[in-house]
C-alpha cells in the first residue's frame, strides 16, 4: 500500500457515517468509508479523478459518488452536521478552494501598457524578424 493514501481512522468514520444517506436504490454501495478516503485524497492532493490511486477503488465510482452526492445536497449537510459540532481542536477550517489562472493572468496593475524592455531602452539594435521587415517597409528610401 501507498504510503501517501488518505485514509478515514476510526474516530472520522465514526462521526461521518451517521450523516450518510441510506435510501440506496438498486444495487448496494460499494464501500463508503473507502469511497470517501478516495474522493478526500483527491480534494487533498488536486489530482484528476482519472489519477485517484486504485486502492479506492475505480475512480468513475469515485467521481459519480461525488457528483451525485453534491447534486443531492449530502455534502453540504455533512459539513453543516459536522460544523454544528463545535470547533476541533486539530482542525481549524474545511477547504478545498483552489484557483486556476490562465498563463497570460499575471498582467501587472492598471491594464495593459506596452513597456520598453530593458535592452531597447539601452539602446540595443532590435533582433526579430518582424521588427526588420517593419524598418525595412517604412523606412524611408535614401
Amino acid at each position: 500500500m501507498r504510503a501517501n493514501l488518505f485514509w478515514l481512522d476510526d474516530d472520522q468514520w465514526q462521526q461521518i457515517e451517521p450523516h450518510l444517506p441510506t435510501d440506496v436504490r438498486g444495487k448496494d454501495r460499494v464501500d463508503d468509508r473507502r469511497v470517501i478516503s478516495g474522493i478526500l485524497h483527491v480534494l487533498r492532493s488536486g489530482c484528476r479523478w482519472k489519477d485517484c490511486p486504485p486502492q479506492y477503488g475505480p475512480h468513475t465510482t469515485i467521481y459519480n459518488r461525488f457528483s451525485r452526492w453534491a447534486e443531492r445536497g449530502i455534502w453540504e449537510k455533512l459539513f453543516r452536521a459536522l460544523a454544528q459540532r463545535g470547533r476541533s481542536t486539530q482542525t481549524q477550517m474545511i477547504d478545498s478552494t483552489h484557483i486556476k489562472a490562465h498563463r497570460s493572468a499575471a498582467g501587472g496593475k492598471g491594464g495593459r501598457r506596452g513597456r520598453r524592455s530593458a535592452t531597447l531602452a539601452a539602446g540595443a539594435t532590435r533582433r526579430s524578424t518582424h521588427s526588420q521587415m517593419l524598418r525595412a517597409v517604412f523606412s524611408p528610401s535614401s
